[in-house]
């Protein structure tokens, strides 16, 4: 599929700044992993209708010009309708690294519905805006989507309409990724997807601090008594840069007790049409497979 057809496009990254398209509006954004040089000259980075800028010392920046922004703006992606908007932090709505792995656990949903003979149960932990839990629902799954912010659902459950799937069996969750694992467990419910991405620091169930090595193997240790049977499918996206993708795939796979099956990682990266690459993190995936067992 040709990711700029349908509303996004990359259209430069370096020198830690990534220059996009979100449908009709081109932002200037913060790009970590955006190391080496741009590739496009200062006129098409001077293009963009606003420039996002973290505030040294505050806890979220400010775009500038403001008022060049819509307030709110709609974006055709993989045929669902997301609804972006401008935040504080600098995000819009949409993380276009994740529609991979969104595509990946939609294509695990429907094998495991031909599978199961019924349709897949999928779990979807910090879940925020929802493009995943849409690609799944569309794809025939029932969702449980999970996240700690309100807003977020909000937001999601307005994509949901948007994107005409507001009908379908999609719950939606306020709450602590840890502590509806756990409560799950207790209840005895079962899933046969799980997708979660945790951030890489944040705040616990407790109100310490989240740290994404220290806090993982405990979450995924809940999900692996969630899942269903030696069927079910896994995917755990990671935005740290740092992370070696052996260590992510170790966590994965030591939590769910895969005991050295194949886990696979890809590189969460995105290519502009500039021809500028830009890292951002990586995925680890355990899928089911042929002869049922978790790999």
């Amino acid at each position: 599929m040709d990711d700029a057809a349908d509303g996004y496009e990359l259209l430069d990254a370096g020198r830690g700044r990534r220059l996009e398209r979100f449908g009709e509006v081109v932002l200037d954004r913060p790009a970590p992993g955006a190391a080496s040089p741009p590739r496009r000259g200062r006129a098409a980075w001077d293009s963009a209708h606003a420039r996002y800028e973290r505030q040294p010392g505050a806890p979220a920046g400010g775009w500038e010009p403001a008022a060049a922004i819509p307030e709110r703006w709609e974006l055709e992606i993989d045929g669902v309708t997301l609804e972006l908007r401008p935040t504080p932090s600098g995000q819009v709505g949409f993380f276009p690294e994740h529609r991979g792995v969104a595509r990946w656990a939609a294509e695990q949903a429907v094998a495991s519905e031909r599978a199961l003979g019924r349709p897949a149960a999928v779990l979807n932990l910090f879940a925020y805006t929802g493009l995943a839990t849409l690609l799944l629902a569309r794809a025939g799954a029932t969702v449980a989507h999970v996240d700690s912010a309100r807003p977020a659902v909000t937001w999601a459950r307005r994509n949901a309409v948007l994107a005409g799937l507001a009908d379908r069996p999609i719950r939606w969750l306020i709450d602590d990724a840890m502590r509806f694992v756990e409560r799950e467990v207790r209840r005895g419910r079962h899933y046969d997807g799980v997708l979660l991405d945790p951030p890489t620091y944040g705040h616990g169930p407790d109100g310490g601090a989240w740290r994404l090595e220290e806090h993982l193997g405990p979450l995924l240790a809940g999900i692996r008594a969630l899942l269903a049977g030696p069927g079910g499918f896994v995917a755990c996206t990671a935005h740290a840069t740092g992370l070696r993708p052996d260590l992510l795939a170790g966590l994965l796979r030591e939590g769910l007790g895969l005991d050295g099956g194949r886990v696979e990682t890809r590189e969460l990266a995105l290519v502009a049409s500039s021809g500028a690459r830009l890292a951002m993190g990586w995925a680890a995936l355990a899928g089911a497979v042929a002869d049922g067992q978790r790999r």
